[in-house]
């Protein structure tokens, strides 16, 4: 049996055997194999959470969602990044003729094999997001969407030479290092965090004899952190909304409305011209942002209509609207859920599947929205220091 890829581990009494693999790699769902029929372990984790565990055993989760409810829970940015994040991964597997996860189903059909315990070792897909995204700051929010949009848009093929080299210490020494000097914020709730949970319910699982299913990537933040006790609790924890961004939400609305009317009663004219700046800049960029989409020509119009009015009121949003317009003339059918793994492979697929067309119009809409937001917001500011004082 090659020992490559596999690190042995002695902790309070327990043997861990950590697998490292390429989460699209061939090789490494057959090592996996190889090493559970070989060790016989008395327990396999694996690097997912429940959510993800589900997903991966259950082939019609898409056929059942609720596209209206994910727009009403505000969910259609999260999907949709977790679509976009999921295609770089899904195309390179497709090339290779393999399943994507094809490594942590192998561990889990390997643990039932042998009669193995499986523990789903990794945090809540959902808390590493919140953590995510509460600490990157807009620009870092909106840095971050590009890039995972651009990964979509990225079909160059590699080998599977290549891919394998991906799983070797030095070279994934060199990935983290790029990683954290592009995105330093990111690092802390993706990778370190999750080495931290991920080691210690590797620690906590039971029996003497432990096999680990994990992307090579976590491999040595583990082996650091195995040795140290951490609070699963703590890491679980949802960081608190802050109430800044609700006080800004109502405030930034108000004093424009406040500048406009004020700029009205000092100059009529100029009063008009805010309000058709505020008007024209929010609707346009928003129409825009739903025609790139290639939203339905009346959720263009949607976006047109609702944005200047959705723009003061925290509570509302234009896309919101367009992509229920969007729904409503474009439904998704059975068979637009039943493809959506497969069209996430292509830009192409984005916007020819009609569920993603739908977050695609929400989210841009919504994009468009902000930016005719700004630069409306900065025209009115300048009419008004301009008639206010001359």
């Amino acid at each position: 049996m090659s020992e490559e890829n596999i690190t042995r581990l002695e902790i309070n009494g327990k043997e861990l055997i950590l697998i490292g693999t390429a989460h699209v790699s061939r090789h490494s769902a057959e090592q996996v194999k190889e090493v559970i029929e070989a060790e016989q372990p008395d327990t396999v984790c694996i690097e997912l959470d429940q959510q993800r565990y589900e997903s991966i055993m259950d082939a019609d989760k898409w056929k059942n969602m609720d596209i209206f409810k994910v727009i009403k829970e505000k969910k259609t940015t999260l999907l949709l990044m977790n679509l976009m994040i999921s295609s770089f991964q899904k195309r390179i597997a497709k090339q290779f003729g393999i399943k994507p996860g094809q490594e942590m189903i192998q561990g889990i059909e390997s643990a039932k094999d042998t009669g193995a315990e499986l523990v789903l070792a990794d945090r809540n897909i959902q808390v590493t997001f919140s953590r995510i995204w509460h600490g990157v700051g807009l620009g870092g929010k909106l840095k971050l969407m590009l890039q995972i949009f651009a990964s979509v848009l990225y079909n160059e093929k590699i080998s599977e030479e290549e891919l394998e080299k991906m799983k070797q210490e030095d070279m994934l020494d060199s990935m983290l290092e790029e990683f954290t000097e592009h995105f330093p914020k990111l690092k802390k709730p993706l990778i370190d965090e999750r080495d931290q949970y991920l080691s210690q319910k590797i620690k906590e699982a039971p029996g003497n004899k432990i096999v680990a299913v994990l992307g090579a990537a976590h491999v040595p933040g583990i082996r650091k952190e195995i040795e140290n006790d951490h609070n699963i609790g703590e890491l679980n924890k949802v960081p608190p909304k802050s109430k800044a961004p609700k006080v800004i939400a109502w405030a930034i609305p108000l004093l424009i409305i406040g500048m406009i009317a004020y700029t009205f009663y000092a100059n009529p004219e100029a009063g008009l011209q805010q309000t058709l700046s505020w008007v024209l800049w929010n609707s346009s960029f928003s129409a825009i942002g739903a025609a790139v989409a290639f939203g339905h020509p009346l959720a263009v119009l949607m976006a047109f209509i609702i944005a200047p009015l959705s723009s003061l009121s925290p509570m509302l949003a234009a896309g919101w609207f367009a992509g229920i317009v969007q729904t409503y003339y474009r439904r998704p059918n059975v068979g637009d859920f039943e493809n959506l793994s497969e069209d996430v492979y292509s830009a192409k697929g984005f916007w020819n599947n009609k569920v993603t067309r739908i977050l695609l119009v929400v989210v841009l809409t919504n994009l468009g929205s902000t930016l005719g937001t700004l630069i409306a917001g900065a025209d009115i500011v300048r009419l008004f220091i301009q008639n206010v004082f001359g």
